[in-house]
């Protein structure tokens, strides 16, 4: 069992699925010579051919609507968006057509799509290369939403996303691209979508966050007082949400926050508080509190680490509601 990191992780799912399955096509801008912006891709067009690992031109329409279209006709196409900022040029493709196509057709044709994007700050990038636009896309029906923030994950839902039979937008958290590296089996498994995790169990408070910000959930936790319990989930896919998990956890701890990059102002946040709200309101012993970013453009990166949720502002959100 190789160590690996969360590029050396998607690199090895596409490969090995490739392999598999030779209806997987990787496209996209500079995929292949160069291996992608962030080398996810490195390798596998000499390994299965400029046929099968495509560079485009830089179009995102035309490589969503590409994609679209080998789907449509049992390919299983992976296109990789560079930065998720770039993501809005192909947002008629995706959500209007790759994400209504089975209920347009009333189930005759599905669009078994996985789009590849970067996302999120940390790299010190400037704006359309920092954003977190996971709401955006959650809100639009038929198009499921996953973001990994573990290689072990990151594999599994790969795969997942790939054999789906609908149209998975698969968000990569750039800031922990190379930060950190675990086991991954070599073996084929995949990671359900729609199943969160929980990384550690506890009984004062429920910490939901995915993607970059679980490992500063986890830099928070470090710095709280022994006795202090916390739950921490890891929601691993943000559409269809895992509310069974968030549930049953407020319910016995009382207390809920929740964490995530994206500005505040209709983020997921919102969303799961709600929830919480509707299923967990007798239950609760506070209100529930959000760390997020804010409600301006991604600062450039001098300021980038005051706009991120950090580990002080989410250890401070903790003792806000345990202090209640």
């Amino acid at each position: 069992m190789a160590e690996l990191n969360l590029v050396q992780s998607i690199n090895l799912a596409l490969a090995q699925e490739m392999e598999r399955d030779d209806r997987v096509v990787v496209l996209g801008e500079d995929v292949g010579l160069n291996g992608g912006v962030f080398r996810v891709t490195e390798g596998l067009q000499k390994r299965f051919g400029e046929d099968r690992v495509v560079d485009t031109p830089l179009a995102e329409s035309g490589i969503i609507g590409t994609s679209i279209g080998l789907a449509m006709n049992d390919m299983r196409p992976v296109p990789e968006i560079q930065f998720e900022g770039f993501l809005g040029p192909a947002y008629d493709q995706l959500v209007h057509h790759a994400g209504r196509m089975r209920n347009r057709t009333r189930g005759a044709v599905t669009v078994p799509l996985t789009v590849r994007v970067p996302v999120g700050g940390g790299i010190h990038a400037p704006e359309l290369h920092s954003d977190s636009p996971e709401a955006i896309y959650s809100h639009h029906v038929g198009i499921k939403v996953v973001m990994p923030s573990t290689p072990y994950d990151a594999k599994g839902l790969l795969l997942a996303a790939i054999r789906d039979p609908d149209p998975v937008l698969y968000f990569e958290p750039k800031r922990v691209y190379r930060s950190y590296k675990e086991h991954v089996p070599e073996d084929d498994y995949e990671v359900p979508i729609g199943e969160a995790k929980i990384l550690s169990e506890g009984n004062d408070v429920t910490v939901v966050t995915w993607g970059a910000t679980v490992f500063q959930a986890l830099a928070a936790l470090d710095e709280l007082p022994e006795d202090v319990s916390v739950e921490l989930i890891d929601l691993r896919t943000i559409y269809p949400m895992d509310e069974d998990a968030i549930v049953e956890s407020v319910q016995k701890t009382g207390r809920c926050v929740v964490v995530h990059e994206a500005a505040r102002t209709a983020g997921m946040g919102a969303e799961i508080a709600t929830i919480v709200q509707e299923k967990c309101f007798l239950n609760l012993e506070a209100p529930v509190q959000r760390v997020t970013g804010f409600d301006v453009v991604m600062p450039y990166y001098k300021l980038e680490n005051h706009y991120l949720p950090e580990a002080p502002r989410i250890k401070e959100a903790i003792e806000q509601v345990l202090a209640y």
